[in-house]
């Protein structure tokens, strides 16, 4: 059985409460990851285009 199968099959037994608290840390998860990914987002677009020019493909090339 998956692990995606086993926590449906789980979530079936929790009791309401237990699921609005659930629900709280997969949303505090999700805010933690996005904020964690949001620098690495801003500074791959912000040197995009030095990255994507011929001369950085020639320098890298040879490696």
């Amino acid at each position: 059985m998956s692990t995606r199968e086993l926590i449906a099959q789980e979530l079936g037994r929790l009791s309401e409460r237990d699921l609005d608290r659930l629900l709280a840390f997969v949303r505090k998860l999700e805010e933690d990851q996005a904020e964690s990914a949001a620098p690495a987002v801003a500074a791959e677009s912000a040197l995009a285009k030095d990255w994507l020019s011929p001369e950085e493909d020639a320098a890298w090339a040879n490696l």
